[in-house]
Formats: C-alpha cells, structure tokens, sequence
C-alpha cells in the first residue's frame, strides 16, 4: 500500500512527488503524466518537480523504485538471493517475480502503452526491466555454478530466455487476456523455467502441473 500523504506525519517534497506519480499512474485507464500534471497533484509547481527529478525518465525511475521500497521487493526476493542451489534460486526468483508483477501493473501498463512514442517512458522502462534481468542473470549463474544448468548452454541466452518468460507482457497476455489465474501462471511458469534452466529437477518436478484450467 503506497504512503498516505495526508497523514499527520511530514514528508518530504520528493515523496510527495513520488507518490502523486505513482498515484496517477495508478488510475483506470491512465495515460503517462507529464511533468505539470504531476506538479498540479502534488500541490507545487513545475519548477519544483524538475528541482528534485531533472527529467521526466529520473522520475519515472525513481518512482518504480520507490514503488517496489513500499510493495518491499526485497523481503520478497530475500528466499532467491538466500538460496542454497541453484535450482531453488531459479524456483524463487521466478515465484516472488510472477507474484510480484500483479502488484506493479498498474503502473507497468501505463509506462509500456507509450514507450514506442515516449522515449523518456521507454528509458524509465527499460532501466527497470534490466533490473530484473539482473536477478535472471544471478539465478542462471547459480545454476552454472552448481552444475545445474544443462551441458553446452551459453549462459547469457539462459538469462534472455528467462527474462523473455517472466516479461509483464507474457504475465498480461496469460492473467488479463487468457484468462488464467495467478495459481496457473506461476506453476506453469515454474514448471517451464525449470524444465528449460535445470537439469536435476528433484522435489520440484510438482511444479510442472497447472492446478486449474484457464477459462
């Protein structure tokens, strides 16, 4: 749940700002927010706005940052980077990431609807998807490292094909259009990430079973 700014505790102006971006972006139907509509919710004026985030891209970055400080990201990812193999790192990578999407969509759909016509939205984008590509790129060379990852595979199109799988776009595709439940989407998701990455599936081959059928 995002800060409330009009709780009797002070928060700073760069907060503020933060918050009445996400908050924007974060309504049905939203289109990107410039840099005035952002000054006009936030109660200060352009200038202002452009004092703490020289740019709209600055903003658009720091505010999914701070988005994923309030949804604690990294409680969340804190069984993957804790974990003792590498198949249980790839298995907890790709369920806190899969459980994960549903809480940044929101704004994640409103950014990725213009990055083909907004490169300030394209730029703030793609920082945060080579964020989670590092984590791809920690859980396959955990993989390597333990001798998991199957025989030949080169370790940096592992890391495309697990970032390609767990993309939000792959996630709005099966959840918001097909119609699977979030269950479905990451036992499969799951199931194919380790099918693919590990080769000693052990006590997870569980995960290769969807538990509902998509309507």
């Amino acid at each position: 749940m995002l800060l409330d700014i009009m709780s009797s505790d002070p928060i700073d102006t760069p907060t503020k700002i933060l918050h009445a971006t996400l908050t924007l972006l974060e309504k049905p139907h939203a289109k990107l927010p410039t840099m005035s509509d952002i000054a006009r919710a936030t109660g200060i004026s352009r200038q202002a706005v452009y004092l703490h985030f020289p740019s709209r891209t600055d903003l658009l970055v720091a505010a999914t940052r701070y988005q994923d400080e309030q949804n604690a990201v990294n409680a969340a990812l804190a069984p993957s980077r804790e974990a003792r193999s590498g198949a249980e790192r790839l298995d907890a990578f790709v369920t806190a990431w899969g459980n994960y999407i549903p809480k940044i969509y929101g704004v994640a759909r409103a950014i990725m609807a213009v990055t083909d016509t907004d490169a300030e939205a394209a730029a703030a984008w793609n920082t945060r998807m080579q964020d989670m590509r590092g984590g791809c790129a920690a859980a396959v060379q955990a993989l390597a490292e333990d001798g998991t990852l199957p025989q030949g595979t080169d370790m940096e199109q592992a890391t495309d094909l697990l970032w390609t799988l767990l993309s939000v776009r792959n996630w709005e595709n099966l959840t918001q259009i097909c119609g699977w439940s979030q269950d479905c989407y990451i036992a499969t998701i799951r199931g194919m990430a380790m099918a693919t990455l590990a080769r000693d599936l052990g006590a997870l081959t569980d995960v290769l079973a969807c538990p509902d059928t998509p309507t």
